[in-house]
């Protein structure tokens, strides 16, 4: 049987990067905006449990806080992508070397919630994974996230008051594969 190479894309189109905090609807989102262009979908965090063969939270309770946020941005900084929908954990936004990969790969997009539907979806947040320092409140955790995300994001969309397939409809008027 002989090989027959694949047809590529003439040019490779970029991924589309979903960051923004836990609950915000990333996993969501970047399997139906996958499904709808018909690309890949990574989540990050799946990718992190994957490579350690143990959920997020036992990464977490195994290696501690900073490890973990230095597991995070060395993985995600690796990422060789196109045409792929990358849902992030929420802590990728501390990886400086992981954003800028993130932004090379193409247009990040953060998905907006405000401070209290945060609070209301992650609830005490026990054994989601989440990267949050010992002392600090889930308040703490937003009140300092959210500029970061803001500065790194090329697209926002609110996400709180829309279906997920409204959107996704949003996240695609924004984006330009020009």
């Amino acid at each position: 049987m002989a090989f027959t190479p694949l047809e590529r894309d003439p040019i490779p189109l970029p991924c589309i990067t979903l960051v923004g905090m836990a609950t915000a609807g990333k996993s969501t989102l970047g399997n139906l905006l996958s499904r709808r262009l018909g690309w890949g979908q990574l989540d990050t965090d799946r990718y992190l449990e994957s490579y350690y063969a143990m959920p997020l939270q036992a990464i977490l309770d195994t290696y501690g806080l900073d490890e973990f946020l230095r597991i995070e941005e060395h993985l995600v900084s690796e990422l060789n992508l196109t045409r792929t929908v990358i849902s992030t954990g929420g802590s990728v936004i501390y990886g400086p070397k992981a954003m800028a990969r993130l932004k090379r790969l193409g247009p990040v997009v953060l998905l907006d919630i405000d401070e209290a539907t945060f609070v209301e979806r992650v609830g005490d947040a026990e054994n989601r994974g989440l990267a949050i320092a010992p002392g600090k409140t889930m308040h703490d955790l937003y009140n300092e996230r959210e500029p970061l995300y803001r500065a790194a994001a090329d697209i926002v969309v609110g996400t709180a008051d829309h279906t997920p397939e409204e959107s996704v409809d949003l996240i695609l008027e924004h984006v330009d594969f020009a």
